[in-house]
């Protein structure tokens, strides 16, 4: 996981993978700890995604950037494109279909 600290790092991320998985959440928010162990444990199926960590407090215009209204946000970017946007409550089994779909699509059966 990469902690982005500032807007142009968060850009930088987002082009500089083919698969950049975005984590947008902030230091009091109880279910952005909760939630990202999980999405961890989740990405480990799909080594080509790398996961960006950002805490909106420090960097607060990733909100406008973004479009979030809430945290926490996830976001999927295939090439630079968003292809997935989740925020809040996030159904983790749904959030893994989503996300092997368009895995397998982009990257094949094998990584």
């Amino acid at each position: 996981m990469t902690e982005l600290t500032s807007l142009t790092s968060a850009e930088n991320f987002i082009k500089d993978h083919q698969f950049s998985f975005i984590y947008v959440s902030r230091t009091n928010c109880g279910v952005c700890h909760a939630l990202l162990p999980q999405l961890k444990r989740l990405l480990e199926e799909f080594p080509s995604i790398q996961l960006g960590y950002i805490n909106a407090d420090n960097v607060e215009e990733i909100a406008g950037y973004l479009s979030i209204f809430t945290v926490p946000a996830l976001l999927l970017f295939v090439d630079g494109k968003e292809m997935i946007r989740e925020a809040r409550f996030v159904h983790m089994q749904a959030l893994q279909e989503k996300i092997s779909k368009i895995y397998t699509m982009v990257n094949g059966d094998s990584d």
